[in-house]
């Protein structure tokens, strides 16, 4: 990060803005507004410490060793009345080492080093905080910067509260593989290491690591989104109830270990995401942010503005200076300390909003996202955010989970957006999840599904996906479980008797996967395990099921299982993702679709310089169905779900030529003709042109 970092312009470029959409010319006043306010925003932090300072608060705060043994501290809580440490260093004596409290809310203390040059405090012993309240009460807390802490041992009078260790080591892990370049295609594999694995237990960092790395190469993915990264008491939660931001999760392993898993995805080409927290914090107290030092405002908002309801959680008050170098020094943090090369920005849309998308249905009214139910200081730090994170890091890629379609937030700051790379297509997957649960594919509008994979704001870039974590969770099933049900407990078997149901749910399970990769986004995303097909869902051990760990796994010992289908299911997610590879479609603008047929079940678009045709017909199969291209030339097929070694049965002959016939036939210029099976999509690519 560069101590002089380029301020925002005085003046957004919002024409190059209102090329991709006209209507915001309307909101030109707001537009301005907003922009001046991460202006000011950004002067305040320059004028108080600067951005370079504010953003590295880590080397600062929290509980560090120099490198002559001393020992540093420093916290904010302005509402405390003393501060101490204490632990195994001292024998939790609690008076032993005061802070001296500083300006504006801080706290410090030094500890020199032991006669022999040592720190007074022992890698890996427990710490922790003594916080006198405004009330005289006395809180036992972490730092909030803490970067290690851990789990008591079964038994211990703390029972399941986390405990802050020293993380000192004699010999760190160093970093030492450069990162991957920023791919043009991104192919994200969706991860949680502790699941990762078949057994029931925890998957650790070498685990996956060792075990699941090679697999995410193998499929062509060229990205993983590593969740539930950050420290969360409460495993259940999936990684979104935040307790420590600066901690590596524990229950996985060391620090070291999560820094060896990225340098190996690094040496595999495979950049990483951090599914980052920053719309909310966990309710906790004694291993948490929350009243950290005895008040309801130190980190958050008081009152109803800082609680979210449904979540049960607390909520950020973007407008404190050091509520903001908590923020900003976390980002930097991961990717400066860890690797991480970018971030998934989880609940944006409670963010932007003061009801937090809570019983509101947005109607795609630009005055929904321009009025007074908008949370300024919330966008402005995402805006802050982003310019810090691409102006110090320009190879960092930013994912938006948001839903509600806020318009220029993936367009650049300097144009008056927000900044961010990608946002998630979540209504894909909820187009996917209601045709399979309530109508039959007969009944599908092939139109619909068109539009709604499609239905994107034009020049901000999206992540497609037919199902993530979210549809996994239980009280819903992955795709392929509504897809076969039961019948993937008796017939996934290659030396079963032959079932419609499986044969049904195969073909169309690659057909959903492919058209929302090829036709959704400019990126595509899978959730571990679902590349092949994952039955059930996903439930975390909790009192409700027992502390059960049985729907808490992955269980690739199907896939590697040869005499189980859920291999060809993998073979085909492979094959797709290496086809896009090659051909480079989800860079190279969307799709052009020229057919769109009700009546014969058919899809058929152009994208990438290759042509993408789907038979999603139960009954019909259609011989030289005519389909449009704009190039003229010879075409054959490139890819096809219809190949035995993806379940299919071996229908298409891909040794066929296919040539264009010159004149208009849906809209192109040119036209070629190929047998369609039912249930079937192939991808065809010109022999003998740039695609080919």
């Amino acid at each position: 990060c560069s101590p002089v970092m380029e301020a925002p312009p005085e003046n957004p470029q919002l024409e190059e803005l209102f090329k991709f959409d006209p209507y915001l010319r309307g909101y030109e006043t707001e537009l301005r507004r907003r922009y001046n306010c991460l202006r000011s925003e950004w002067r305040r932090i320059e004028e108080a410490d600067g951005i370079e300072r504010l953003s590295h608060g880590y080397r600062e705060f929290g509980v560090r060793v120099d490198p002559d043994g001393t020992v540093r501290c420093q916290e904010w809580a302005p509402n405390a009345q003393a501060v101490y440490l204490r632990g195994d260093f001292n024998n939790w004596r609690e008076d032993q080492y005061p802070f001296e409290k500083q300006p504006f809310g801080k706290w410090t203390l030094v500890i020199p080093p032991k006669p022999d040059g040592k720190p007074a405090i022992e890698h890996n012993s427990v710490i922790k905080l003594l916080i006198i309240g405004p009330q005289g009460q006395r809180l036992d807390r972490l730092s909030p910067w803490a970067p290690y802490v851990t789990r008591p041992p079964k038994g211990a009078p703390s029972g399941t509260v986390y405990e802050q260790r020293l993380w000192n080591p004699p010999k760190p892990y160093k970093l030492n593989v450069p990162r991957p370049p920023v791919p043009a295609s991104l192919r994200i594999y969706e991860a949680h290491v502790g699941i990762s694995s078949p057994e029931e237990r925890v998957a650790t960092y070498d685990y996956f690591r060792e075990s699941v790395l090679p697999r995410v190469r193998d499929l062509g993915y060229n990205c993983i989104q590593l969740m539930a990264v950050m420290e969360h008491a409460y495993y259940a939660s999936f990684g979104y109830q935040i307790t420590s931001f600066f901690a590596a999760s524990s229950r996985y392993g060391t620090p070291c270990e999560l820094k060896q898993l990225i340098d190996a995805a690094h040496s595999m080409g495979i950049i990483v995401l951090l599914d980052i927290v920053h719309s909310h914090a966990s309710n906790n107290t004694i291993d948490g942010l929350n009243q950290f030092d005895g008040s309801n405002n130190c980190y958050f908002h008081d009152g109803p503005r800082g609680r979210h309801d449904l979540w049960d959680s607390r909520l950020f008050n973007y407008t404190s200076l050091e509520v903001l170098r908590f923020l900003l020094s976390n980002l930097t943090w991961w990717i400066e300390e860890y690797g991480f090369d970018g971030f998934r920005f989880d609940g944006c849309m409670s963010m932007l909003y003061h009801h937090h998308g809570l019983n509101h249905n947005f109607s795609g009214h630009y005055d929904e996202y321009f009025g007074m139910s908008v949370d300024t200081e919330s966008l402005t730090y995402l805006a802050l955010a982003n310019w810090l994170l691409h102006k110090a890091h320009p190879f960092v890629i930013t994912v938006a989970e948001e839903v509600s379609g806020l318009p220029g937030l993936c367009r650049p700051v300097e144009h008056g957006g927000y900044g961010f790379d990608y946002r998630l297509a979540m209504a894909v997957p909820d187009l996917w999840i209601k045709l399979l649960k309530g109508v039959p594919d007969q009944d599908w509008d092939v139109a619909k599904i068109c539009f709604e994979l499609e239905n994107r704001r034009y020049g901000e870039k999206a992540i497609a996906y037919a199902e993530s974590h979210d549809q996994a969770l239980v009280g819903d099933k992955t795709i392929a479980f509504w897809l076969m049900d039961k019948e993937m407990y008796t017939h996934m078997s290659t030396l079963s008797d032959p079932s419609l149901i499986i044969d049904r749910g195969i073909a169309l399970h690659k057909m959903i996967r492919l058209i929302t990769h090829a036709l959704g986004g400019e990126g595509y995303l899978n959730f571990i395990g679902n590349e092949f097909g994952h039955p059930e869902w996903l439930d975390f051990p909790r009192l409700g099921n027992g502390e059960s760990y049985y729907y808490a796994r992955r269980q690739f010992n199907l896939v590697d299982d040869k005499l189980l289908r859920y291999q060809h299911l993998n073979n085909f997610d492979a094959a797709m993702n290496l086809a896009e590879a090659r051909f480079g479609w989800l860079h190279r603008g969307p799709g052009y679709i020229t057919r769109k047929h009700n009546g014969d079940k058919v899809v058929a678009f152009e994208r990438g310089g290759l042509l993408f045709a789907f038979n999603w017909h139960w009954a019909s199969s259609f011989t030289d169905y005519r389909l449009g291209v704009a190039e003229p030339g010879r075409y054959r097929i490139v890819l096809n779900t219809d190949r035995p070694e993806f379940g299919g049965h071996n229908r298409v002959d891909e040794n066929t030529q296919f040539f264009t016939q010159p004149g208009d036939f849906d809209g192109r210029g040119n036209s070629l003709q190929l047998y369609l099976p039912c249930r079937c999509a192939v991808v065809l690519a010109r022999e003998d042109g740039a695609a080919a």
